[in-house]
């Protein structure tokens, strides 16, 4: 049966057709409630990076990208096809890209998640093809405040919608039929949308972009909402978003009228909290509308070809961007999550795109409250962003981390870049990924973070204390006579960890990179005198790259009482058992 099952596989690869015998990459609730990501039928934490934007803009350029992706310890690559070279000529296609990143990926045993750079990137239409690019009456742009035109291909544009969704399906058919082993596990629809006046945004102009201001625009925020939006509302009032609610009840719930009539006049509100401060909320609900239905038409187009899962990500509000059309206006906020559940159904998921940093967990909560799964496509590719990823993946079970730029040579690169940081974080959760994907999630995993007025942090699990706090190799220079080597005393503001219980009183911690000691004492809940080391094994790499213990119940525990310290710089690991007297 066997033999019979590989001749028919390898004469359908010859004969260029699937058999599609693996399962396909899907989405899945666990009967605790957790959504995992399933590929070829098992949990999959994407350990990823993207690549920059036009990184696959050739397949010359794309030669040696895949070998670095795979010896950064990456199991997946996010990266992005875009319309513009797949359809070059209205109704002629060309996935010459595609099939090098399926076989480039494939050769090297990554995944792929794949962007679909068609109508938007970064809330402007740059990477649309020539013949949509230069017709303007067929493919409507959008318009500012001003009146004044933009690049940027308007929602309202029905033939717009049309060609999008009619090239993305033809992507999809292609995949499905040259992707036998699902190398491609996901995909994201556009990116970053919403509307936006760069200008505005980098030179401190007045916003001007809070929502399309073109006449087909100007006549729909004249109308009446749609009713499938006020149906939605009603039916999910316990649980919209307070923002969303307070507008619609504050207007007398209204089931009729136009937008302003039904959510109220937008205005600039600037408050005291930028968390809480809606400015021109109802040109940004009126915005998300007409994105998410764009979106939708596209996304049904593509899974009715290879119902791969399918998400939307966002550029963030954030408290230097506190205004839609300084940042794009519309797109998945998580304020507007509702508006994007209403007008997009087929989309699995939203993902924030991380670069605000000193709101992190204020985002990471933003976007998991709801019941949306975590999926990070973009972050900082410095050492600060690859010592998060222990911190995201342990606390709020990341189905995906992933810095921007991973491969290098864009414009964004930092002074401080040097994509081994991640190599370093994603070889140790690459080797402890059997736990990972059995614990994160759940109660016995999570996640420890320092950062900038934040010197420890700590958390309580399976009945003990375990805290993180800063490591200075001049406090355990002294402690032991040793001189103070005041390069390596240096602490960084930024360092991650993760917590697995993997029995009683049996922990495995990894993370670091900022420095961190990482110390164990008994819980709230003990009755016992104290709790005390019963062996701490550090996990270290041979010279194969195979994890094994290395026993180091001496001067290393005594410091300062820890079960485990990192330098600044490192990643580190260790497994520790605990017991009580």
């Amino acid at each position: 049966m066997r033999l019979q099952k590989a001749l028919l596989t390898g004469l359908a690869l010859l004969m260029g057709i699937c058999l599609m015998a693996q399962e396909m990459p899907r989405l899945s609730k666990t009967r605790d409630g957790r959504t995992q990501l399933l590929v070829d039928g098992k949990p999959f934490i994407a350990l990823s990076g993207e690549l920059h934007n036009s990184t696959t803009g050739s397949v010359e350029y794309m030669a040696d990208v895949w070998k670095r992706m795979a010896d950064l310890h990456l199991n997946t690559v996010i990266a992005p096809v875009t319309w513009e070279l797949l359809e070059p000529a209205e109704g002629q296609f060309d996935y010459t890209i595609i099939d090098n990143m399926i076989s480039g990926a494939r050769k090297e045993n990554l995944k792929l998640v794949v962007l679909w750079f068609g109508s938007w990137k970064n809330g402007e239409s740059t990477y649309t093809p020539a013949w949509v690019k230069k017709d303007t009456k067929r493919f409507p742009r959008t318009k500012l405040k001003g009146g004044s035109e933009t690049i940027t291909l308007s929602t309202l544009g029905t033939e717009t919608a049309k060609a999008d969704a009619n090239a993305f399906a033809h992507l999809m058919r292609h995949i499905k039929e040259v992707d036998c082993d699902h190398t491609v596990i996901m995909m994201q629809i556009e990116n970053e949308i919403g509307t936006v006046n760069m200008r505005a945004t980098f030179q401190g102009l007045p916003n001007d972009a809070m929502r399309d201001f073109n006449e087909l625009a100007n006549k729909a925020y004249s109308s009446e909402v749609p009713q499938q939006l006020i149906s939605y509302l009603k039916a999910h009032k316990k649980t919209l978003h307070p923002a969303i609610l307070e507008a619609w009840n504050t207007n007398g719930n209204k089931e009729k009228g136009t937008w302003e009539e039904v959510f109220g006049v937008g205005r600039l509100v600037n408050g005291d909290d930028w968390h809480t401060s809606y400015n021109y909320l109802t040109e940004e609900i009126f915005n998300a509308w007409n994105y998410a239905t764009f979106v939708e038409q596209v996304t049904k187009a593509g899974k009715a070809e290879l119902a791969l899962p399918m998400y939307v990500n966002a550029w963030m509000k954030a408290p230097a961007q506190t205004q839609p059309g300084i940042y794009p206006s519309g797109g998945p906020e998580a304020h507007l999550i509702d508006i994007w559940r209403a007008g997009a159904p087929s989309i699995d998921f939203i993902a924030p795109d991380i670069y605000a940093v000193q709101i992190f967990d204020t985002i990471l909560e933003d976007y998991t409250k709801s019941g949306n799964p975590l999926f990070i496509p973009e972050t900082t590719s410095n050492i600060d962003g690859a010592s998060r990823a222990f911190y995201t993946i342990g606390k709020y079970g990341a189905l995906c981390y992933a810095p921007f730029g991973i491969d290098g040579g864009g414009l964004t690169d930092a002074p401080t870049y040097d994509p081994w940081f991640y190599g370093e974080a994603y070889q140790m959760l690459e080797a402890l990924m059997p736990y990972l994907t059995e614990y994160v999630g759940t109660d016995k995993c999570s996640g420890l973070y320092l950062t900038t007025g934040r010197d420890t942090d700590s958390v309580e699990m399976g009945g003990y204390q375990i805290t993180m706090r800063r490591f200075s190799t001049e406090a355990a220079e002294a402690m032991f006579g040793a001189g103070t080597n005041s390069a390596s005393a240096v602490n960084m503001e930024t360092s991650g960890a993760l917590i697995i219980q993997v029995g009683e009183g049996d922990f495995i911690v990894a993370g670091g990179l900022g420095g961190a000691s990482i110390s164990f004492g008994k819980g709230s809940k003990s009755k016992a005198q104290a709790a005390a080391f019963l062996s701490v094994d550090e996990l270290r790499f041979d010279a194969n790259g195979k994890l094994y213990a290395h026993r180091i119940n001496g001067d290393e525990v005594a410091y300062a009482g820890v079960g485990g310290s990192i330098p600044v710089g490192k990643v580190g690991a260790f497994r520790v058992k605990m017991y009580e007297y």
